[in-house]
């Protein structure tokens, strides 16, 4: 291990409580930090590095488009966009797909498509239905449209029109449709709630709702889709189809990219309503085709399947051992109740100071651990995470 002089922090802006750790290079499930010692990476980027780190088809996608070209700007079209469009619409189901710089902006978009969905096809309607606990990003509309605790008053006033409805409680969201009701949005599971699933019954209960009262359905897979939870989309479990979904998180596997795709019938904007200076550029589309391209291949989605087998059949088996419910979640974004007061938080420090290797877990509640490794984790990688968690939880 080398040492390294600490490199200075202090020209970064304030915005989270970080630990003094620094990373400088990773590779597939592994983290590097100044000093030499390497780290499992059970969180990547938040569900971000599909693929891991320093992916090698992302790399060489990036280099040969660096190359090739970077930008072209949103008056013209580039040949990635059109390729990357082409793969979800197929993949999707659905016909049209506009690119953004992240998910929040991808729910962003989809409000604004909503909205104007309601003035030219319902009389004005403007009203989006949410759910309490959810997050939709950071943006002041996004985050009006989350039902975080705290985020109604943290920029107040917030951008209104976003009712809060309880998840898998069909009839509060009954109770909210009136004549400004333009759509429902949702995750399929609530990521940063602490992984809470909308039941597969919900979901189709909503598409009937949404079917018999005009509605759109709009679902938020920024965190759920491409691959995370073991199917390409998270609402595959229900069996339904939205009219609007969002993208982001994994779909650049690291590069900032997000995706708003939507019915013919819904696609509404006029020139000029929607845009965006670097959406859609040709080098993060390079890159995202690389990662679709990936999680396309055969064995992808089913190795991401055993994997989640295998982590979730030894998180159950310490969430017995200590009395916990069963873990939550599918595919590759799972969480693990501890019974303690603050539990999760003091598990996640230990395992990130481990002696002989750190391990980097998400502590998404005081008492809830959340695990989103890597798409194409190894079996021997998962059995060592296990290992792991079984000798910090006492």
């Amino acid at each position: 291990m080398t040492s390294s002089p600490r490199l200075p922090v202090d020209a970064l802006m304030t915005v989270a409580n970080r630990p003094d750790t620094v990373f400088t290079r990773g590779d597939g499930s592994w983290l590097w930090d100044e000093h030499g010692r390497r780290h499992l990476d059970l969180v990547q980027g938040w569900a971000v590095n599909t693929l891991g780190h320093a992916a090698p088809e992302i790399a060489a996608a990036l280099a040969a488009q660096a190359g090739r070209v970077l930008h072209v700007g949103p008056g013209f079209h580039n040949d990635r966009a059109i390729a990357l469009a082409g793969r979800l619409t197929a993949l999707s189901g659905l016909d049209r797909c506009f690119f953004t710089n992240s998910g929040a902006e991808a729910n962003e978009g989809a409000i604004k498509l909503a909205r104007k969905f309601g003035q030219v096809h319902r009389g004005g309607a403007y009203e989006i239905i949410t759910f309490e606990h959810s997050f939709h990003g950071r943006t002041l509309a996004t985050m009006s449209a989350s039902g975080k605790p705290g985020f109604d008053t943290l920029f107040a006033p917030q951008v209104p029109g976003f009712p809060k409805a309880r998840l898998n409680n069909l009839a509060s969201v009954e109770a909210l449709v009136n004549a400004n009701t333009v759509a429902v949005m949702l995750e399929p599971i609530q990521g940063e709630a602490g992984v809470v699933e909308a039941t597969p019954g919900f979901l189709q209960a909503l598409r009937t709702l949404c079917d018999s009262r005009g509605l759109l359905l709009v679902l938020d897979e920024v965190q759920t889709g491409v691959g995370r939870t073991g199917t390409w989309w998270g609402h595959d479990a229900a069996g339904v189809v939205p009219d609007i979904m969002t993208l982001g998180k994994g779909l650049g596997g690291g590069v900032p990219i997000g995706a708003l795709l939507a019915r013919e019938a819904v696609c509404c904007f006029a020139p000029g309503d929607q845009g965006g200076t670097y959406n859609g550029n040709a080098l993060v589309c390079a890159a995202a085709l690389a990662v679709v391209n990936a999680v396309d291949a055969p064995s992808f989605l089913p190795n991401v399947q055993a994997r989640s087998h295998q982590l979730r059949t030894g998180l159950d088996r310490i969430g017995h051992r200590v009395g916990s419910p069963p873990v939550r979640g599918r595919g590759l974004l799972l969480a693990l109740d501890l019974p303690g007061a603050g539990q999760a938080l003091q598990v996640a420090e230990t395992l990130r100071l481990r002696a002989e290797t750190g391990v980097l877990v998400n502590a998404v509640r005081p008492q809830r651990l959340r695990l989103i490794p890597a798409l194409n984790i190894t079996e021997a990688e998962v059995a060592l995470a296990l290992a792991a968690l079984e000798e910090a939880i006492p």
